[in-house]
C-alpha cells in the first residue's frame, strides 16, 4: 500500500488504520493534526479509520514552546 505523507510517498506492507499508521511514524500519544484526503480527523476517529492505498495525509505535530 502505498500513502502520500507530507507530499511524500511511503510504502507499507500491510493495510493500516490511522492509529497503527501513527505508531509506526513514531507519533503515538503526541499531540498532532491530520488531514485525510482534505479532510481534518478528530483524534477518536484514529483507532478505526482503516487507510487505503493513494490515501494523501497531511500531519502536524504540535509542539508548546517557551
Amino acid at each position: 500500500m502505498t500513502l502520500i505523507i507530507n507530499g511524500e510517498a511511503r510504502v507499507f506492507q500491510t493495510t493500516l488504520t490511522l492509529q497503527t499508521l501513527l505508531t509506526k511514524l513514531g507519533l503515538d500519544g503526541k499531540p498532532v493534526v491530520v488531514e485525510l484526503n482534505q479532510e481534518a480527523l478528530a483524534p477518536s476517529e484514529f483507532p478505526n479509520l482503516d487507510l487505503a492505498d493513494g490515501d494523501q495525509l497531511e500531519i502536524i505535530t504540535i509542539a508548546a514552546g517557551g
